[in-house]
């Protein structure tokens, strides 16, 4: 009696380990190569700790200059690209100053054509 036990246990086993190999090759044959690898991060996030996500993405971003690549990344790119607080705030004073000027060069020739039309 216990050895049809045993043998009905090992075959459900066998049954669910079966089940899993072949859920394992219809990955593997699978090929989108993005929802692969993205399948797999959200697999690793999910069991995973935050706390060593965040300590393995920090290594990663501190890591020594001789292990990283000769370009930037490319966010770090286009932030490096953009003007700086300081620049802004010139362009935005010549801007300004360039505007009030047309305005009043604008002003000033509307006048002199009506005093030349009277």
């Amino acid at each position: 009696m216990r050895y049809d036990r045993l043998r009905s246990v090992a075959g459900r086993v066998q049954t669910v380990v079966r089940d899993l190999a072949m859920q394992g090759e219809s990955l593997l044959s699978w090929r989108d190569p993005r929802a692969t690898s993205t399948l797999i991060v959200a697999i690793v996030l999910y069991v995973t700790l935050f706390q060593v996500v965040a300590v393995i993405a920090g290594l990663y971003l501190l890591r020594h200059p001789k292990f990283r690549g000769k370009q930037p990344s490319v966010p770090f790119n286009l932030y490096k690209r953009l003007p700086a607080r300081g620049d802004m705030l010139i362009y935005s004073l010549v801007y300004t100053l360039v505007s009030h000027s047309e305005l009043r060069l604008g002003l000033g020739q509307r006048c002199s054509q009506h005093s030349e039309a009277a």
